[in-house]
């Protein structure tokens, strides 16, 4: 019988060859060469937004920018420890099926640029207009369909979109299918809060995108008010506009970790020391890196890009569904 060839990454353990991790020379930047200076190997995920530089004992991770800020971290070794003392969920595609909407802004946003209201995206373009910051989708349709455009530009329409139909969700006469609940939500969060487990929401989704979609959640599971409920809620913060002060956010979403380091060391008051017993829940391959540096055991979440991107050896659990991630919080 052959078996997979095995590479051993410190600190993410043994990768098979089919992990869809991919193998470098070098770090993109050009500051780590594989086989000098104590470097044993160089991987990049799939989509190439993260980089992990192996030494004997350590690991670094390299993760990429589209707007020139690029950062180093740490990799942290992790096993989940039980009991599991707070669960970190991610929000779009994990807890909302929202990809759709989000999709269809940045459609009306690119028809806006272009003066063409008849304006579709190609399916070519799906893979970079998800998963991804908002400049860096714009980024991508603005390099494609219209180059003379500025972000800027693109940013001032895409918030014009999103500000009415948010608005009209929260007044109820939006889109009544933008925002559906994940399978199963319900009831895991039911059982989440019967067993005392802090629960955090945690998404690289600007507020006024993020607050409508859980609102919308929340009532159509007839939960109340997802302030009462939740220990803690992380968005990306609000939009940097002229006239207006904005947040961090633009330059620091998934995959950098720390949406995540924050939810669970200020939200939910968990020290480092305590990382392996807190869960994060991730369906793309973005938010599974961001949970993974940030020091967290990881659950993958079937129906996103995970395997697609090249992350799936970053996951310690992979699940279809919330009664499996059940299961993985309560056994042994």
């Amino acid at each position: 019988m052959m078996t997979t060839p095995l590479t051993y990454i410190p600190d993410l353990g043994f990768i098979p060859a089919d992990s869809g991790l991919i193998p470098l020379d070098a770090c993109s930047d050009g500051r780590f060469i594989a086989g000098r200076d104590g470097v044993i190997s160089v991987h990049a995920t799939g989509d190439r937004k993260v980089e992990f530089i192996a030494f004997t004992d350590h690991t670094l991770s390299y993760v990429r920018s589209a707007l020139g800020y690029p950062a180093y971290y740490p990799v942290h070794p992790v096993a989940l420890e039980r009991p599991v003392r707070a669960v970190l969920m991610d929000l779009d595609g994990t807890s909302v099926h929202s990809e759709g909407f989000w999709i269809w802004i940045i459609e009306r946003t690119t028809a806006s640029l272009l003066g063409d209201p008849r304006f579709e995206l190609e399916p070519a373009d799906l893979p970079f207009v998800s998963g991804h910051s908002v400049s860096e989708h714009l980024g991508h349709c603005i390099r494609k369909y219209c180059p003379d455009k500025t972000l800027q530009a693109a940013r001032a329409f895409y918030f014009e979109h999103t500000h009415r139909e948010m608005q009209a969700i929260l007044d109820g006469t939006g889109r009544s299918d933008a925002f559906v609940p994940a399978p199963g939500l319900r009831a895991f969060l039911l059982a989440l809060r019967a067993g005392g487990i802090k629960i955090a929401l945690v998404t690289s989704g600007l507020y006024e995108k993020a607050w409508p979609e859980i609102v919308a959640a929340f009532r159509a599971m007839d939960m109340g008010d997802p302030r009462d409920f939740y220990d803690a809620i992380i968005t990306a913060g609000f939009p940097l506009r002229r006239g207006e002060a904005g947040t961090l956010g633009e330059l620091s979403p998934k995959p950098h970790p720390w949406l995540y380091a924050e939810a669970a060391r200020v939200g939910l008051g968990i020290p480092f020391e305590a990382h392996n017993s807190v869960l994060g829940i991730e369906d793309s391959g973005a938010g599974v890196c961001a949970i993974r540096l940030a020091g967290f055991p990881t659950v993958g979440m079937a129906g996103g890009n995970i395997a697609e991107s090249g992350t799936r050896a970053l996951c310690q659990y992979t699940c279809e569904t919330f009664e499996q991630v059940l299961r993985v919080i309560r056994d042994p």
